[in-house]
């Protein structure tokens, strides 16, 4: 018996037609060759400047039709909305990364020429104008930043247990409204909520680092709340009652069982929170101030810290400025350079918890 085979047609087929590999790239660099030339024929037309950012624009949006429509003639439209929505994406990634490389870039070209032996081992006493260092405001952002931790992690902690394992009622669902609450709370107002807190029993003036952490801390505990909360609801239900039908107490199960096993995604949470308030400038130049010596007592005198040295350091240019605002710069990398460095202590301490590392 003879078996006859009829060709498909290509509006039917889910593999048709293919543009070649390098369709894409070069219809991207044409696109971008056009658009320089619109643009360099423009400025010399009208004696004005050449538009990178218009470059830009026109060949993104020049690209994202001729891929389109070369991709609806040739394979179809299936495969034409696939392309155009991967060079919106890929066109808004880019977007969104163009800001941020240009901060990096002007960070580091402005505060890497102080970032000397000086800067990390002399304060701002008796500094007038060139020289000095910011050592006192990285020791009281070590200290500010550590007893807010110190006070924000159990206190958020306990709560996100409690919401897991106990809150049931109208009890937990207050608590979830507070923290949800607290979360979008301005940073000035978690400062003003402090000092009024102390001043109400020290007087009004006071400032202190310990009041700054106390801030600081208004500011972190609904966000350990939260990812801690989130990290315990993924520990699976098995793993409780197994524990309980051993007869294991529950507070024992989750100090034994529950916690060890969200450990990871918990210290995440804390790390990321860490980062979220160590560059708050608001909350701790009205609670903390600032000074120019070293400040080891955080329940005594004014305490300055980072973000506010960066702030006072161009707010207040002496003579010369460029010495000012080479400091201001200089602090400000190192800001970065300490969160960029917490996100990533996150990251490996979140991997060496994981369980596919074998812990």
């Amino acid at each position: 018996m003879a078996i006859t085979v009829r060709p498909v047609s290509q509006g039917s087929s889910l593999a048709g037609n293919r543009l070649s590999k390098r369709t894409p790239w070069i219809t991207l660099a044409a696109s971008f060759l056009v658009a320089t030339a619109l643009f360099a024929l423009l400025a010399m037309a009208g004696g004005s400047s050449f538009s990178l950012v218009g470059t830009a624009l026109v060949g993104g949006i020049t690209y994202m039709v001729v891929i389109t429509v070369l991709s609806a003639s040739v394979e179809g439209k299936r495969q034409a909305k696939d392309r155009f929505v991967t060079a919106l994406v890929t066109s808004a990634f880019i977007v969104a990364m163009v800001p941020l490389v240009s901060v990096s870039i002007t960070v580091i070209s402005n505060g890497i020429g102080r970032m000397d032996a000086e800067f990390f081992n002399s304060s701002m006493r008796n500094v007038t104008g060139e020289g000095g260092g910011a050592l006192h405001a990285m020791i009281g952002t070590l200290l500010i930043t550590l007893a807010a931790t110190i006070i924000s992690v159990p206190l958020g902690l306990l709560t996100s247990i409690y919401l897991v394992e106990y809150g049931r009622g109208k009890l937990a669902k207050i608590i979830t409204f507070f923290v949800d609450v607290m979360t979008g709370i301005p940073s000035i107002v978690a400062g003003l909520f402090a000092y009024a807190l102390f001043a109400l029993f020290l007087g009004p003036g006071v400032r202190m680092g310990i009041i700054g952490a106390v801030a600081l801390s208004v500011l972190m505990i609904p966000v350990v709340v939260r990812s801690s909360e989130e990290m315990l609801r993924l520990v699976p239900n098995e793993l409780r009652e197994a524990s309980y039908a051993l007869g294991v107490p529950k507070w024992r199960t989750i100090l034994k069982v529950v916690l060890p096993t969200s450990i990871a995604g918990i210290t995440t949470g804390v790390m990321l929170s860490i980062s979220r308030v160590i560059g708050e400038t608001a909350p701790l130049l009205i609670t903390a101030g600032f000074t120019a010596s070293m400040n080891y007592n955080l329940f005594s005198d004014r305490m300055q810290s980072l973000p506010v040295y960066v702030y006072t350091q161009f707010a207040n240019q002496g003579n010369p400025a460029w010495a000012f605002l080479e400091r201001a710069w200089a602090a400000a990398l190192l800001l970065i350079l300490i969160v960029m460095a917490l996100n990533l202590l996150a990251r490996l301490i979140a991997r060496y918890f994981s369980p596919s590392f074998g812990r």
